[in-house]
């Protein structure tokens, strides 16, 4: 027989609660703010299992009865919420929800404003990449859910470093509590410098007419990066640039590593292009950590992860393992840069490497035959060739963009 779990989401504040009916006999579980929003509409001596971390133990506590389990939440339970946690870990289980309002949702009413058109995301205990994702795809309304780290004041403050100042914030506290509510409209930089009562959300809008909905680029000329030493040579020339990310086919990728960023040219056009990517970048000079910050904050594209190392000696363990590679230096070890690269890429994943075509290599005493060692080294480690890509733009030496898929 299957667990049975009633899953009944109340607001954050006790005078707006009211229970169905439950079932006889139950065991009554939740975080200590439920427990103390709902003892006393509970029996006194009811069994109440607090949810904690590890959830390990939590469920190993749940196995331990066949009574059923009643389980409360903030909100709607399946909005980034307990139900969600109880069918993942439990596909088999019976489960009842009696949902109540949302925050984002109880905000938009204050606020009466229409959220059928609204990207959710959520920064509780999650890091800032759906909300970089929704800030450079342009939309024009986000609703937040925050956390101690990521309060309002600090989306506030981020947005800004990045150039999304486009946008009114309004934020909701203690949602629901007849004596403690608060909805406040305020700028970004008003938000950036004010103090907000947990528990909170928030509603993004831009401003009509903002630049923000037009200004993303596709194909940023070269003369528009920071470059290493003032060199144009040392970028990679847009139309190669947006070659290279159709090779790497990131559209349907999930995360990308660029092995040898230096100003950061391809990190940067492929979240411009693909927000959804995480985008981990290395290079071994000094120099790219500057670089990357210039140009991620003029082209607006926080969430880049970039590692100032020699990507060879260094270990990766930490890092999202990649689905995409692009290598665009490797100091003359392009077969060593390869194997580590290859020890990670995710099966199917695909990996890129552009190279100047040989007769355009004038000192053929230090010049190895880097279309070659690609080749070579790709076949060695059981990756699939595709046939390269010859590309001339203007004046500048030919390029071949190279790919060799993982199986």
């Amino acid at each position: 027989m299957s667990k049975r779990f009633v899953v009944i989401g109340i607001p954050d504040a006790r005078e707006g609660i009211t229970l169905p009916e439950m079932p006889p006999g139950s065991v009554f579980s939740g975080g200590k703010r439920h427990h103390e929003l709902v003892k006393g509409l509970i029996p006194e001596d009811a069994e109440w299992i607090d949810i904690t971390v590890p959830l390990s133990d939590v469920f190993a506590q749940y196995a331990r009865t066949e009574r059923p389990v009643v389980v409360f939440a903030s909100g709607d339970p399946l909005f980034f919420g307990f139900a969600n946690t109880i069918r993942r870990e439990l596909p088999d289980a019976e489960i009842q929800v009696v949902p109540y309002f949302n925050s984002l949702q109880m905000l938009a009413h204050r606020l009466v404003m229409p959220y059928h058109d609204m990207t959710i995301v959520s920064l509780t205990g999650r890091p800032w990449h759906e909300l970089d994702r929704a800030l450079i795809e342009r939309r024009q309304k986000v609703g937040v859910l925050t956390d101690g780290d990521h309060t309002p004041a600090a989306i506030a403050r981020r947005m800004l470093e990045y150039g999304y100042d486009g946008y009114r914030m309004s934020i909701g506290e203690h949602l629901g509590s007849e004596t403690e509510e608060r909805v406040t409209t305020l700028s970004l930089e008003e938000a950036a410098h004010s103090a907000f009562q947990r528990p909170n959300c928030l509603i993004l809008e831009m401003h009509e007419g903002c630049s923000l909905a037009t200004d993303k680029p596709f194909g940023i000329p070269d003369s528009q990066f920071a470059l290493l030493d003032g060199r144009e040579k040392m970028i990679t020339k847009w139309p190669v640039r947006l070659l290279t990310l159709a090779a790497l086919e990131l559209q349907n990728r999930r995360s990308l590593w660029d092995i040898g960023f230096c100003t950061g040219s391809i990190s940067i056009e492929a979240r411009l292009q693909f927000p959804h990517l995480q985008v981990t970048a290395f290079e071994i000079r000094e120099e790219g950590k500057r670089l990357m910050d210039i140009n991620t904050h003029r082209f607006k594209t926080p969430g880049i992860t970039s590692i100032i190392a020699d990507f060879i000696e260094i270990p990766v363990d930490n890092c999202i393992p990649p689905d995409a590679v692009f290598i665009g230096g490797h100091g003359g070890r392009l077969k060593e840069v390869m194997k580590k690269a290859e020890d990670v890429l995710l099966p199917g994943g695909v990996m890129v490497y552009n190279c100047v075509a040989p007769e355009s290599v004038t000192d053929k005493r230090i010049h190895t035959d880097s279309q070659e060692v690609f080749e070579m080294t790709a076949q060695e480690l059981g990756l699939v060739l595709e046939e390269p890509m010859r590309v001339a733009i203007n004046d500048y030496h030919p390029i071949i963009i190279l790919k060799a898929r993982k199986k």
